[in-house]
């Protein structure tokens, strides 16, 4: 969610005036290199209607914040559109067989709870089917890629916008290729054991903007582990996840994927017309208390490609206290080492075009005391205390720090404060105030290792060769939420690059309106380089719905011989039975879910169901409740 409205009513503390200025970051240099003074930066088509290529975003309207231009040169990196591939089905397999009653349900069915546990979340539907009737193809139109939505929740209808022609390997034509804007919003916050507060839309920035945030990752430590919380939230979502999703999903945002490692929780979000985007999503953890046995600390990422552009991000939380600044260094640097993923272009954290490092990640400000940090605070006079901060002081020696860059500290620091008070410690532990909760970024760069990129010229802007630049908006902290020691940190980032991958792996085509049970069904078309699975579905999705598990109705896919060239080649036709329609009217959405992949990698734009099925009479009190889940399942396919 855009902030621009919010920075033009309410000027930053630090910027009264509201009037825009530049914000320099402060790169890691090299050990023995004098950094300068900073300047300011300056699918084979279907029978059917040809399908949309995805649209132009509209012209977003400029901040007033002050914002800083940093890229380095990187590699151009070969980005595979599938993470893995699926075995074709046995030879002779029927594409119209029907699952048979009693068999075993898809690999991480529906029956498993949609709470956030150690991995990512799986899942497969129940498994309806109905016999398709007679549609003329002609009449659906191409609906893979959905239109931005203006700036609201979740619009019922979206405006058409350009649209621009792309080459049958599903990336876009090189001539064509136009850099194009993706926002991300970055919220860290140690909680302290507490309980989400009533109201965190301040804190996501839902209160203004334009609505064109495109990606909310928001890194939380110290999140509630006790023994029974752990448990509970194993068998349902997790409270601070499912106040997140409730704020977020209204606006359109769906979370793609999360990961736990005890108190640090990492939740991805994106606008859901992104879904067919992102690919090669993989998390991994890394525990680094009682050393490496514990997961009270250490990190936990989650990596993905975002049109064609590999990213990562990575939340941690590193040892605690004064003197443990390199034990901090030394804990990250086994995170970076440890943190391994497969069968990717970019194997480790570092080799990402991006990487967001973020968390609690519990750096000091050194040699001064707490009477002299309080005064510099009073009276706005951070500088002092930013040039005695550890992790600031730590960029121009510790090689792991090489690239990674930070924009500068123009917020009182965030820890630690009495728990619901703005103030700073009163215990007898009398802590130092401290900026524990930081916020960087990295491009990966072409230099030798241990040489900086730019390394002479902070803030500088030069190009990437895949043509990437990010752009920080602002960088501040949340004074207002007191239910933690700690105070929230937030920054938006604007990533400029041209699309690589533009074109989904799956294209669905919708009629704009389902008026009966006969309209109930749709067609779909893979690209041919998509590795289907027998357990792949299409689901159909209420507007605003949360998460890939939040369907009202699916079908599934049976056995089927995708080899056969009739099938590449040819759209196919999926219809939905009166038990998988809503019982209400009201605007939704189709969406592939690929079971390979564990991800949504086609969606249409939004569409309107009026009430079809008439809702079910209230039943009479049983004496008994039996809670069944029956397998059924008829997927027909037309050729």
């Amino acid at each position: 969610m855009d902030l621009d409205n919010q920075n033009q009513s309410q000027p930053h503390p630090e910027n009264p005036s509201g009037l825009s200025e530049v914000l320099t970051p402060t790169p890691a240099a090299p050990p023995g290199t004098e950094t300068p003074t900073s300047e300011p930066c300056a699918n084979a088509p279907a029978p059917q209607p040809s399908v949309p290529a995805r649209p132009r975003r509209p012209q977003r309207t400029p901040r007033v914040e002050g914002s800083v231009d940093v890229c380095e040169p990187t590699p151009d990196p070969t980005e595979a559109n599938q993470d893995r591939s699926t075995p074709d089905a046995p030879a002779g397999a029927s594409r119209h067989k029907p699952l048979r009653p009693g068999a075993a349900k898809p690999p991480g069915g529906p029956g498993e709870p949609v709470g956030y546990t150690e991995t990512t979340l799986k899942a497969g539907p129940k498994v309806p089917g109905h016999p398709p009737g007679a549609r003329n193809p002609i009449s659906m139109r191409a609906a893979s890629v959905p239109q931005p939505p203006p700036s609201r929740p979740i619009p019922p209808h979206l405006n058409p916008h350009a649209q621009r022609a792309f080459s049958v390997s599903g990336t876009a034509d090189t001539q064509a290729q136009v850099v194009e804007d993706f926002r991300v919003h970055i919220i860290t916050w140690n909680v302290g054991g507490a309980m989400p507060p009533d109201d965190i839309t301040a804190l996501l920035g839902l209160h203004v903007g334009d609505g064109n945030t495109d990606m909310y990752i928001i890194g939380l430590q110290e999140v509630n582990s006790m023994i029974n919380k752990r448990l509970k939230d194993v068998l349902f979502t997790d409270q601070w996840s499912d106040a997140c999703m409730e704020r977020l999903s209204p606006f359109g945002y769906i979370l793609v994927t999360s990961q736990r490692m005890q108190g640090v929780l990492l939740l991805v979000f994106a606008k859901y017309y992104h879904l067919p985007f992102i690919r090669g999503v993989q998390t991994e953890t890394t525990r680094t208390g009682l050393g490496g046995y514990w997961g009270n600390k250490g990190g936990v990422s989650a990596r993905m490609s975002v049109f064609g552009h590999t990213i990562c991000f990575l939340n941690c939380h590193l040892p605690a206290h004064m003197e443990n600044s390199e034990q901090r260094m030394e804990d990250f640097e086994s995170i970076l080492q440890q943190q391994q993923f497969e069968g990717q272009a970019a194997t480790g954290v570092l080799d990402h075009d991006v990487v967001f490092w973020f968390g609690d990640l519990n750096f000091r400000i050194d040699e001064l005391e707490i009477p002299a940090v309080k005064t510099a605070i009073d009276n706005n006079k951070l500088t002092m205390l930013w040039e005695k901060d550890q992790l600031n002081m730590a960029k121009d020696s510790e090689t792991v720090l090489v690239g990674f860059l930070e924009g500068p500290l123009k917020f009182p620091p965030t820890y630690k404060f009495d728990v619901g008070t703005d103030t700073y410690d009163t215990s007898g532990k009398k802590r130092k105030p401290a900026w524990t909760d930081r916020i960087l970024w990295r491009l990966r760069a072409t230099a030798p290792f241990g040489q900086a990129p730019n390394a002479g010229k902070r803030g500088s802007v030069s190009g990437l060769s895949s043509g990437t630049k990010v752009t920080q908006h602002f960088y501040r902290s949340h004074m207002e939420y007191m239910v933690s020691d700690h105070k929230p940190v937030s920054s938006i980032f604007t990533l400029q690059f041209p699309y690589k991958v533009d074109m989904p792996l799956v294209t669905i085509m919708v009629e704009d309106e389902w008026n009966s049970i006969a309209d109930a069904m749709c067609t779909f078309k893979a690209a041919p380089n998509f590795a289907r699975s027998s357990w792949d579905w299409i689901g159909l999705y209420k507007v605003g719905f949360k998460h890939h598990k939040d369907y009202v109705g699916y079908v599934i896919f049976v056995c089927f011989d995708s080899s056969l060239p009739v099938f590449l080649s040819l759209p196919l036709q999926v219809t939905f039975t009166e038990e998988e329609l809503p019982k209400g009217s009201g605007d939704f959405i189709l969406c592939y879910y690929s079971n390979n992949t564990s991800t949504l990698v086609g969606v249409t734009e939004p569409f309107q169901v009026p009430t079809i099925c008439p809702p079910p009479a209230p039943p009479v009190a049983p004496l008994t409740t039996v809670l069944t889940s029956p397998l059924r399942t008829t997927a027909q396919w037309t050729v």
